[in-house]
């Protein structure tokens, strides 16, 4: 069997290691844009290196999870301070307090219906922002079910991963929830994302696995080779390839349409990789906890 091409791996440093780049995706000035959830500040990578960041007030709010939204704007959640926040890519930033009391948001994903939909794991709600910040929320039908990743669905619904509650969640944009366990005790689903197949793909960092659900709810599971990796965040490519962070085994691993696994090193000791996104020339850039983002071209 030929040997597969190493992909070609360069790291920027961001900030110092106790920032904490946390979230990331790719912004609509060809900017990457990534959350120091510890130091509650945004921050604007280019694809050469520069990098610029920008205080929140106040800067206790833990921002995490951050994307693009419809408005050419920047939207992040923030756990500790129970915000959902807007930052142009002038820097210019806006706050909203959510409704609810200790709600902790986390994920945060476009809808079909162009308002920001996102998790808030304290309370056990969706959420939904509009783009001139009127909100809502959906109460969850399962206690304790800790929702964290949110991704916008081939079916027009909202999928999410209920991190405690170990199953997939499923809302739409009437607020009508499904919800499908998973048939691997523990599994603790973080990271979801479509995938090019019309499924959804999820991480489970209890488990050390990578599932697919179906629309219809059909769930399938491949076990990573180190079941202690921990993976957290999951990205798909045009190519129907999905790249996910190995948080506890500090690797990139990718799953292929047909469920072959390869997994990739990341240089030196305790990395911590977090988010990741994929750009649109196909590169995949993470988000290291200990100060960096790193940038991954396959070959």
């Amino acid at each position: 069997m030929p040997r597969r091409p190493t992909p070609l791996i360069a790291e920027f440093p961001v900030s110092d290691r106790e920032a904490g780049p946390y979230g990331i995706t790719c912004g609509p000035d060809g900017a990457l844009w990534f959350t120091l959830v510890h130091h509650g500040r945004i921050g604007r990578l280019t694809p050469d290196g520069g990098v610029t960041s920008y205080q929140l007030e106040p800067a206790s709010g833990g921002p995490s999870v951050i994307t693009t939204g419809p408005d050419g704007a920047l939207w992040f959640t923030e756990f500790r301070g129970h915000r959902i926040g807007r930052i142009t890519t002038t820097g210019t930033i806006t706050s909203f307090p959510l409704p609810t009391p200790d709600a902790g948001p986390f994920g945060i994903t476009v809808g079909p219906d162009e308002a920001l939909w996102f998790t808030e794991a304290g309370a056990g709600r969706i959420g939904r922002i509009t783009l001139d910040g009127d909100i809502t929320e959906f109460p969850l039908p399962l206690s304790g079910a800790f929702p964290s990743a949110i991704a916008n669905g081939p079916d027009g619904r909202l999928w999410f991963t209920m991190n405690q509650a170990n199953a997939i969640g499923a809302i739409g944009v009437d607020g009508a929830v499904t919800v499908s366990p998973l048939p691997t005790p523990a599994g603790a689903p973080v990271g979801i994302t479509a995938g090019a197949d019309g499924a959804m793909w999820f991480v489970e960092i209890g488990a050390g696995r990578v599932g697919r659900i179906t629309p219809d709810g059909e769930i399938d599971e491949s076990a990573l080779p180190d079941r202690a990796s921990r993976p957290h965040a999951i990205a798909a490519d045009a190519d129907g390839n999905c790249w996910f962070t190995e948080w506890g085994a500090d690797r990139i691993g990718r799953i292929t349409p047909d469920g072959r696994i390869d997994e990739h090193d990341l240089p030196g000791p305790s990395r911590e990789p977090h988010g990741i996104t994929v750009a649109p020339d196909g590169t995949v850039w993470t988000a290291l906890e200990t100060g960096a983002v790193v940038r991954l071209t396959p070959r």
